[in-house]
């Protein structure tokens, strides 16, 4: 399945330390699989209420990490305002075809 999740993580500051656990918990999955490119999770600042709200959108292959995290699934994300969080830079070409 080709399914994406979403996870809202707050304001910029709250969001660091989401960002860090992710990380953390990424990583070592993603060598054990040997680095697959379709295996990414990003970020991006969304405007809220008050301050900027970061969302994390993990990849279907970053599946099992997104569940770890409560992640919910999603649509696709945009490309437009993503940042490569964790994951290879050749992810953009896998995931993203336009």
């Amino acid at each position: 399945m080709n399914v994406w999740y979403s996870k809202p993580l707050g304001d910029a500051l709250s969001a660091s330390i989401y960002t860090a656990e992710i990380e953390q918990i990424f990583q070592p999955v993603f060598a054990a699989a040997e680095r697959p490119p379709a295996m990414a999770v990003f970020t991006r600042q969304e405007p809220g209420a008050m301050h900027c709200e970061v969302t994390a959108y993990f990849s279907p292959a970053a599946t099992k990490i997104a569940l770890a995290f409560a992640a919910q699934p999603c649509n696709p994300p945009e490309i437009s305002g993503l940042t490569l969080l964790a994951g290879s830079p050749a992810c953009w070409k896998t995931l993203f075809k336009e």
